[in-house]
């Protein structure tokens, strides 16, 4: 059938005229290699599809039928060849995003909302995954782009940074007030000497200044301090080890790069609660259930509303980076294009 496509585009205009010579001078090719093209379509599938009149040639009843069917593919390609051009003019087209649902809330839609004002034509698909699912749906060629943040990528993918993110430790006030209680609890569940150790909630003022100048008095150093001090590695491991650390699942990107930090600071939690969503994590470390991992520049709300208060580090964790990443040598969409180059990605 391939090989007949040049024999049926002959086929059709010599209908459409009636006439070999004047379909020659439509094609701007020889009547007789209009003849052949004829005679050797007739002999590819055995029927005869003209018969001579005195005014040129006529389609037999099979010829009628090839030429509507021929007649109306012609016309589609006509009309695919349309379609391509106005989607070209227009700015048609489907951009395919990988993301995390986090990433989406936070980074993504600042730049989705202008492009898509400016691209109305555009269609956007998301698909929520975390990182590593979005790596495999891009390898796979199920997405065009993704929002991710760095790790280790195939070679094949390009990275592309946008910004900064830093991950942070937060807890709502009243559960970082009540540290001193829990942690006598636990001194008398493990049968530790308790006596000069119960505290006094009046002994225990709470962000009445810095936070680093305040948490050090939850940790039953009965001193003063100064804003300029920091909490400890110590005092952090006392925190945590008498408090409810609440992160992200295993296998998670973010979940990988604290853990990390928290193996090379030996810092233990005394119950660990793993949540699939940062949202979620937030809103549980505002109503006072435990220490949540989070993202600070997810968290902006809540800490500029004291909902919950960052616990200082002694050394902070790493900060990472978040970035889109396509696969380098797949044909990339005029509409991704675009996208790329609103996102000032090259």
């Amino acid at each position: 059938m391939i090989n007949n496509l040049n024999y049926y585009n002959v086929f059709y205009m010599v209908a459409k005229t009636g006439s070999i010579s004047r379909a020659a001078n439509q094609l701007y090719i020889s009547q007789p290699a209009v003849s052949k093209a004829i005679s050797n379509l007739e002999e590819s599938i055995g029927i005869a599809l003209f018969v001579r009149n005195s005014r040129g040639v006529a389609l037999t009843e099979e010829g009628t039928i090839l030429y509507d069917y021929i007649e109306r593919a012609l016309d589609n390609i006509v009309k695919g060849e349309e379609s391509l051009k106005k989607y070209n003019e227009l700015g048609i087209g489907h951009i395919r995003i990988g993301v995390s649902t986090s990433l989406c809330k936070h980074i993504l839609l600042d730049y989705l909302k202008p492009f898509i004002k400016d691209n109305p034509n555009i269609k956007v698909s998301i698909d929520c995954h975390s990182t590593k699912n979005t790596i495999r749906l891009l390898k796979n060629e199920e997405i065009d782009i993704g929002l991710i943040c760095e790790t280790e990528l195939p070679k094949n993918i390009t990275y592309s940074h946008i910004r900064s993110i830093h991950d942070i430790f937060v807890a709502n006030s009243d559960y970082i007030d009540n540290f001193p209680y829990r942690e006598t609890e636990a001194g008398l569940e493990a049968g530790e000497e308790t006596a000069d150790t119960q505290p006094e909630a009046a002994s225990y003022s709470i962000f009445s200044g810095s936070i680093i100048g305040n948490l050090i008095p939850l940790m039953n150093v009965q001193q003063s301090v100064s804003d300029s001090e920091v909490l400890t590695e110590d005092h952090i491991r006392d925190i945590f080890r008498h408090s409810t650390l609440m992160m992200l699942e295993e296998a998670n990107v973010t979940r990988t790069h604290v853990d990390n930090y928290l193996n090379k600071h030996s810092f233990h939690c005394n119950q660990l609660l793993e949540i699939n969503n940062m949202d979620l994590l937030l809103d549980f470390a505002a109503i006072g259930m435990g220490i949540a991992s989070v993202v600070r520049e997810f968290s902006e709300s809540y800490l500029k509303d004291g909902r919950i208060v960052e616990i200082p580090l002694p050394t902070p964790i790493p900060k990472r980076s978040v970035g889109f990443a396509y696969l380098q040598n797949r044909h990339q969409s005029k509409a991704l294009c675009t996208f790329l180059d609103y996102c000032n990605i090259s």
